[in-house]
């Protein structure tokens, strides 16, 4: 009820009038059932548009970090992100990686959208850079489609390192559904998760238009770190 209430009432008719989002495509979202919603990742702001401008609730798996802030700014973040969609999790590895599976296994069996950014990270410089195959396995192991979406221009209105979004319009291309049912019980073979996570990428290159590099995102900005 409440994230209802911040989608239709609050947060998202306040922020479609500032950004004025565009999209392409809304028809690709399946109208019922589970399915991944697989997006680049250019802004902090993509988690909080995209499921403002879908019309079936999209969760989210978002770091814990959001959830445990102190004071009443700590309290604001964590009401926003629950409002809109978002669910909690460690990122730390291990034992919290397959916690973080489950819990986006349960969002798809229970029939509803999964969102995912297959890169695991904001971009740093807006390059698309090479996916993770765990959404793959998440895909293969729930056995539903996966959409390609590309959101166009949200690392302008609010690049990494910002704390209040510059109002810009910003875009959302919804690409055709991809169905991978032919791997279907192959999610323990590394080189098909490899092969379903680059055919992913492909298609996310083409809807964004973004430059590509083969690498992971992490290890540039780990470099970046270390320099």
């Amino acid at each position: 009820m409440f994230y209802w209430f911040m989608k239709y009432l609050v947060a998202g008719p306040i922020l479609k009038s500032i950004f004025r989002p565009w999209v392409i495509g809304a028809e690709n979202i399946p109208e019922h059932g589970g399915a991944i919603i697989a997006s680049n990742h250019l802004s902090f702001i993509d988690s909080v548009i995209l499921p403002l401008c879908v019309d079936r609730r999209i969760s989210f798996l978002a770091k814990s970090e959001y959830f445990r802030g102190k004071g009443f700014g700590g309290w604001a973040t964590k009401t926003f992100m629950l409002g809109t969609g978002q669910l909690p999790i460690d990122r730390s590895g291990g034992k919290a990686s397959e916690a973080s599976l489950n819990t986006g296994l349960a969002v798809l069996g229970g029939g509803h959208l999964l969102g995912i950014y297959p890169e695991g990270t904001r971009s740093p410089d807006g390059t698309m850079y090479r996916g993770r195959t765990g959404v793959a396995r998440m895909v293969l192991e729930a056995g539903v489609p996966i959409v390609p979406v590309a959101m166009i221009d949200t690392e302008k209105v609010m690049p990494i390192g910002t704390k209040l979004p510059r109002i810009r319009r910003i875009g959302i291309v919804i690409g055709k559904p991809l169905d991978f049912s032919r791997f279907e019980g192959m999610e323990g073979d590394r080189f098909i998760l490899r092969s379903v996570t680059d055919e992913l990428m492909v298609e996310l290159r083409k809807l964004s238009g973004q430059d590509y590099r083969d690498v992971y995102a992490t290890s540039v900005k780990e470099r970046a770190a270390s320099a």
